[in-house]
């Protein structure tokens, strides 16, 4: 699904297997709480937290370090029945006003509706870059497995292993701008969007419901402290990861801003005709 260059050495295999499992922590050595004292729980010696909403507060946590580029994962059980109003955020940023970012949001709805997955990359203080997902599966009954992947190359967001967006390094060739020189924390919150998040903010968050909570597991990062053991860091999508990805984007695609004539009337931008 995803190509790489191979390792020289067939040893550098194993190496590459010992890395990858090495960087997976627990979640108080991995993370800081940021706000909603209280409402994050960490449970099961530290290998299940929990994220709390109610109508005083949602909360969130923070990485302890930074990343320059990596491969992340972390499983994700989200909130169940009545989630309309909710968002649910899992990303990468830098800090500033030029920053860079890979969001996944989570953007809840009510009782047996489809969650809507969004994605964003930002890159020196520019976004808008939105594609938005239906998920083929029910993101609140057991947890998956969220990752991205980030490398000088492109940006693969990936779901359960499937890849769902591909976002190409195309500065050099092209000037578009990629998120390549700044270090970016890993964040995630639960929050309160009722005025924007479920169909335009029409269906309110249903207090009575609260708390709203969302679960995770099994945080894992490859990082580029040790380049030569990371093959990741030149992966991109072979032709089955993106026969896998163009099958995704055609069946639960509902969004993509490089199709937004009304939005772009004047054209596209110009990554929209390269990617």
């Amino acid at each position: 699904m995803i190509k790489t260059s191979s390792c020289i050495f067939s040893f550098l295999v194993v190496i590459c297997f010992l890395v990858v499992v090495a960087f997976g922590g627990t979640f108080d050595q991995e993370f800081d709480v940021t706000w909603g004292y209280g409402r994050v729980k960490i449970l099961e010696n530290g290998q299940l937290l929990t994220l709390s909403l109610d109508r005083s507060s949602g909360s969130g946590f923070k990485s302890k370090q930074q990343y320059m580029f990596a491969k992340i994962d972390m499983k994700i059980k989200l909130v169940p029945g009545n989630s309309a109003g909710t968002a649910t955020t899992y990303y990468l940023s830098s800090v500033g006003s030029a920053h860079d970012e890979i969001d996944f949001e989570f953007l809840g709805n009510v009782t047996g509706e489809p969650y809507t997955l969004h994605t964003n990359v930002y890159a020196q203080g520019k976004g808008d870059r939105e594609q938005q997902f239906y998920l083929w599966f029910d993101p609140t009954k057991d947890f998956h497995t969220y990752s991205i992947l980030w490398n000088p190359r492109n940006i693969i967001f990936l779901v359960d292993g499937t890849p769902i967006r591909q976002y190409k390094n195309l500065e050099a060739t092209n000037g578009i701008p990629y998120p390549k020189n700044q270090p970016m924390w890993l964040y995630s919150s639960l929050w309160n969007a009722e005025e924007w998040a479920t169909r335009g903010g029409l269906v309110r968050t249903d207090w009575s419901k609260a708390p709203f909570i969302a679960s995770y597991r099994n945080f894992n990062a490859q990082t580029s402290k040790n380049p030569i053991a990371n093959s990741w860091l030149t992966q991109s999508l072979d032709n089955v990861g993106l026969a896998r990805m163009k099958w995704v984007q055609k069946n639960y695609m509902i969004y993509n801003y490089c199709t937004d004539t009304k939005r772009f009337p004047q054209g596209f931008p110009h990554e929209c005709t390269l990617n």
